[in-house]
């Protein structure tokens, strides 16, 4: 870390990592501020640079093709120079094109030679100069790539979306999914509550608002290490998007429930239902590492939860001793994410269509094993991160025809009135981030018979 002299250059080296050794933006990035001494405001300009670049990909690269021969083959640390002072000249006003060029000149000196020095400094400003008159796929002739490239999403995403769900609804989708998403938090009941905990913010210096749809939800920023702060570290709240917490909710845990977390880590619902049952009662949460199970330990240690007992235990398979136990079961099925991305914007890049048919055989065999769990009238709670019909309501109905002595149950009552929802009757909704302003999401509520 001591040879990263600046934000931009600790940008390319988040991004390189991501793009080349596969790693997660979140982690490399969270990874690289904790371990540098950069500045507050470098640590800022190096979430924005990384997360702007990597939601614009495309994008960049198309801009970049206009002004590079094709045929040129660039070294990758060149490449990513080129693309993150790209994104700066077109989005970042605030930063004279001119420091962007003579920056992105400097990194190319460092990671290559004097050549590499004249062509990033020659593409860039000829980028700046252009940029007012840059020319992009046409929307009537060519719809999927014109979406593919103004909002930077691949091909095969699009196409599906527009299969799926029309070109005015998949055009607002992919442009939702480029937005900064809020930082929520979930005021933990258990401690203190909203009122006692926005005075705790503010003496820390922390911006704040009430969300959209949760009571126990706050949206944060004035911060870029929230862990830190003795609010956090006391346990007076997590975090987790509004989407999630609707989970919860969905679920109704009620205080002395059994409930079973059947794919847990790392926590956030199952300490979510320990608050909500007041810390009364039986959560089993489960997962099939160590290392995961300990971050829910870690989690329920800091807010004072003591009803959470972590297992290792894959969900595939039937744990006999616990069939017909659990008032209620959750499953947060394994899924494609598509729902966060806005969130997780390198996700786009790393997952391929061939990934659905295949989860939605896992999910169908994990839900098949969670519903045994269930006792008599209980319930059986299923949620993915995806917006990806195949792992969602697909799956549910699969599942209701293998299954006569489980159904759908009306969840009107059990979220906001105020949510947009044509389904919350018929006891599933999706979420969306383009209509709800939060993160792409599934829940359906089962009721065994």
């Amino acid at each position: 870390m001591n040879r990263i002299v600046n934000a931009r250059e600790a940008a390319i080296v988040v991004i390189n990592k991501v793009l080349r050794e596969k790693a997660y933006s979140n982690i490399a990035l969270k990874q690289l501020l904790e371990q540098s001494s950069l500045s507050r405001v470098d640590k800022a300009l190096v979430t924005e640079i990384v997360n702007g670049t990597l939601k614009n990909l495309i994008k960049l690269d198309y801009i970049a093709s206009q002004f590079v021969k094709m045929n040129k083959k660039l070294d990758n640390h060149i490449e990513d120079i080129l693309r993150t002072g790209i994104y700066q000249i077109m989005y970042l006003n605030r930063i004279p094109d001119s420091a962007v060029c003579n920056e992105s000149s400097n990194l190319a000196r460092k990671y290559s030679n004097e050549g590499a020095v004249k062509f990033v400094n020659g593409v860039l400003r000829n980028v700046s100069r252009s940029k007012e008159n840059i020319q992009f796929p046409d929307k009537n002739k060519q719809p999927v790539l014109y979406l593919s490239v103004v909002d930077s999403h691949p091909e095969w995403i699009v196409e599906k979306w527009l299969s799926d769900f029309g070109f005015e609804f998949t055009e607002q989708l992919l442009n939702a999914n480029n937005q900064v998403p809020s930082f929520t938090i979930r005021v933990n009941q258990l401690k203190t509550n909203k009122e006692k905990l926005a005075k705790i913010l503010e003496q820390e210096g922390i911006e704040y608002c009430d969300g959209i749809y949760n009571k126990e939800a706050l949206y944060i920023k004035g911060t870029s290490a929230i862990e830190s702060k003795p609010s956090f570290q006391q346990g007076y709240y997590q975090i987790q998007d509004e989407s999630s917490m609707l989970a919860g909710h969905v679920l109704n845990p009620e205080p002395g429930d059994l409930i079973i977390d059947i794919c847990s880590a790392p926590g956030g619902k199952a300490t979510h239902a320990a608050e909500l049952m007041d810390n009364k009662g039986k959560i089993i949460a489960r997962d099939v590492f160590e290392h995961k199970l300990q971050l829910i330990q870690q989690s329920c240690k800091r807010l004072g939860i003591t009803i959470v007992e972590t297992e290792i235990f894959n969900a595939k398979e039937l744990d006999y001793k616990l069939v017909g136990k659990a008032d209620k079961v959750l499953l947060d099925a394994p899924c494609s994410g598509l729902g966060v991305l806005r969130r997780k914007p390198d996700l786009k890049w790393k997952k391929a269509p061939d990934n659905f048919e295949e989860l939605a055989r896992l999910q169908q065999q994990i839900i098949s094993k969670a519903a045994e769990y269930v006792k008599p009238q209980g319930v059986l709670l299923y949620s993915t991160c995806t917006i990806n019909k195949s792992e969602n309501i697909n799956v549910v109905e699969a599942f209701l025809k293998s299954r006569e002595d489980f159904y759908l149950e009306d969840i009107s009552q059990l979220l906001p009135k105020h949510l947009e929802s044509s389904t919350k009757d018929k006891g599933y909704v999706e979420i969306y981030p383009n209509i709800h302003g939060i993160d792409g999401f599934f829940i359906a509520r089962l009721r065994r018979r």
